[in-house]
């Protein structure tokens, strides 16, 4: 896990995975959260595969890790891109 002052929380995984969590916005009242999910795949054959479906065990660690529905009372994200 690396702390970068005001800017949000990084975890780096070492299989080359990594979450970021930080705060968009112009305030802590009514801010997003937003959180990246990257995943080094090596295998080409996984590399097409629908990035829900690739990424889902690393979603699972980021909400275990944040308790983001714990804190926000959110069981799903209002947007994915």
């Amino acid at each position: 896990m690396a702390v970068s002052k005001h800017q949000g929380i990084r975890y780096l995984f070492g299989d080359g995975s990594r979450l970021v969590f930080r705060l968009s916005g112009t305030g802590s009242v009514g801010a997003t959260i937003r959180v990246y999910i990257e995943q080094y795949e090596k295998d080409s054959s996984k590399t097409g595969r629908d990035s829900q479906d690739a990424l889902a065990p690393l979603v699972d660690v980021a909400l275990k890790l944040s308790k983001m529905q714990e804190y926000t009372g959110r069981s799903a994200p209002t947007v994915i891109t």
